[in-house]
């Protein structure tokens, strides 16, 4: 286990290497960032010297070299637009995020895995048409449009919520509502599928012949095995609450990495997008390492 471990992280980290690679040299393709930093009047010599003062004038091999050997350090450089160290802006919108993100996971995976499981259960009846339009809907509806709508009833016309910005348990509910009807409407479908799946299998049909009860085939036999491409689906869309929120942190005011990256990107700020791509891209591999440890709990075969 430990050396597959210590594959699994190698990997993670050459991954993690050439994405940055990759965001590094597209987002300079995208332009000079001191045409969004000074009028439209400014000299070129007032050009060269905001080039100079930020390291932009120095060859892109050399750029990267320094960011990476930064990186490693813990320097991730200070963002080109606010002037101030790019961890100090990451810190409390990384943790804001993180909040948002678990909320909004708990919520989706505490609906949609016992409905996809009596979905499963009761196949063909009402429950499962029901439960399956349920999923369908959260899948087509965009974000936006629900956030919206989940402002206009709950905060503006029944004045229940509160519209935008972070506070106690109360901000949470609206933004987090919007984002886990979308993973939850995915989950479930994929938890249903994945239980007919198992309840299928030979050794499901031979703990009934044994007399089982039923409610122990499928919540204690089936349940777990049917978990594991739950699991693996839930490792990613973690991954996309985390970063992946822009649209939902814009509607509710949420100070976290998705309006953040949406500024940076919008004004060409190297440093943070770097930053941002690295901090995101480290998470989804600790996310995905948990996840193979997760098979190995569900599924003993896998651990050996």
């Amino acid at each position: 286990m430990r050396a597959y471990l210590t594959r699994r992280l190698l990997a993670g980290a050459v991954q993690l290497f050439l994405l940055v690679l990759v965001v590094f040299v597209v987002v300079r393709a995208t332009g000079d960032p001191t045409d969004l930093m000074l009028p439209a009047w400014a000299s070129q010599e007032e050009q060269a010297r905001l080039r100079q003062a930020l390291g932009l004038d120095r060859p892109l091999p050399v750029q990267f070299a320094h960011f990476v050997a930064s990186a490693v350090t813990g320097d991730l450089g200070n963002s080109l637009r606010g002037r101030r160290p790019v961890t100090e802006m990451l810190g409390d919108r990384l943790v804001n995020s993180g909040k948002l993100a678990v909320f909004a996971f708990v919520l989706a995976i505490a609906w949609a895995v016992p409905l996809g499981v009596l979905s499963a259960v009761s196949r063909g009846r009402m429950l499962d048409r029901v439960s399956r339009l349920v999923a369908i809907v959260g899948l087509a509806t965009p974000n936006f449009w629900l956030g919206i709508m989940l402002v206009l009833v709950f905060s503006l016309h029944l004045r229940m919520l509160p519209t935008s910005g972070m506070g106690g348990v109360e901000h949470y509910i609206l933004p987090g509502v919007t984002l886990s009807a979308f993973v939850g409407a995915g989950v479930m479908r994929l938890m249903r599928v994945s239980t007919l799946e198992t309840l299928e299998r030979e050794y499901i049909k031979l703990a009934r012949v044994k007399g089982v009860a039923e409610r122990f085939v499928v919540w204690k036999h089936a349940f777990r095995n049917a978990l594991i491409p739950v699991v693996t689906y839930g490792g990613m869309q973690f991954g996309f609450l985390v970063g992946g929120s822009v649209v939902v942190e814009s509607v509710f005011a949420w100070p976290g990495m998705g309006r953040l990256t949406y500024e940076a990107v919008l004004f060409r700020d190297f440093p943070v997008i770097q930053a941002v791509v690295l901090v995101l891209g480290a998470i989804i591999i600790v996310v995905n390492l948990m996840v193979d440890l997760l098979y190995g709990y569900l599924d003993p075969l896998i651990r050996q």
